[in-house]
């Protein structure tokens, strides 16, 4: 079964400009992101996927000075960003990840690898409250050629897997069942305003390692309230 990891990344964002090259620990946000992707089990590709504007351009220049693929495509519709990437590599699966995530969570993400290569279904069902940031997505790559087809609303085009979670009955999927020391919904370990920086920032400076494990992370929050509701009051975009 061949798997690819696809992580979404662009400089724009609207309440947090550039915020995927911010410093972070030693390093910077996506350094941590590609990192963790690179460690998942059962993963032969992981590429970045940017756009062709300009301002992604430090992007490019990041993927190559850190010998990391990169794939560049529509800015806007990020669904044929993502199917025209996958294209290139002709994979079973494709694991979404966004570059906005530093602390996604690998070991989580190597589960649900490990149960779609023994069911080969469409997509995994993710059973549970996971804190905001720590998720993936994994979708045959079919499926997205179908999405790609199909779904045309622009919540569709933006948000690449969102048709197969609206449309549920149209696709064949197995469900992962969050672990009870991984549900945790009220965090945010996510980046997307300047307090989810400051959270995440005092994150890595604690840990100091950009592998540490997401349920270290999740009791670390547990036992410091003071950290985590440095971003508690941050209301999360809604999709329209």
């Amino acid at each position: 079964m061949k798997t690819i990891v696809i992580i979404q990344a662009r400089m724009g964002s609207t309440r947090l400009p550039g915020k995927i090259l911010k410093p972070l620990g030693e390093s910077d946000v996506l350094t941590y992101v590609t990192k963790r992707c690179l460690q998942i089990n059962g993963v032969q590709e992981v590429i970045v996927a940017t756009s062709l504007s300009p301002q992604d351009d430090a992007i490019a220049s990041w993927c190559l000075e850190h010998n990391i693929q990169c794939f560049r495509g529509s800015e806007n519709d990020v669904l044929s960003r993502f199917v025209d990437c996958a294209n290139d590599y002709e994979p079973d699966y494709v694991m979404r990840v966004t570059s906005d995530c530093p602390f996604i969570d690998y070991e989580m993400a190597s589960e649900m690898i490990a149960i779609m290569a023994n069911e080969r279904k469409d997509i995994v069902l993710v059973d549970g409250d996971l804190p905001r940031g720590l998720a993936v997505e994994l979708i045959s790559y079919d499926s997205l050629l179908k999405i790609n087809e199909i779904g045309q609303e622009q919540r569709h085009r933006e948000h690449v897997t969102y048709y197969a979670y609206e449309f549920k009955e149209q696709f064949a999927a197995i469900t992962y069942k969050v672990p009870e020391n991984r549900r945790a919904p009220d965090f945010r370990i996510t980046l997307d305003t300047d307090p989810d920086y400051e959270l995440i920032r005092v994150v890595a400076e604690y840990f100091n390692n950009p592998l540490v494990s997401s349920v270290a992370i999740i009791d670390y929050l547990k036992r410091t309230p003071e950290v985590a509701k440095l971003n508690a009051h941050i209301e999360q975009k809604p999709v329209i």
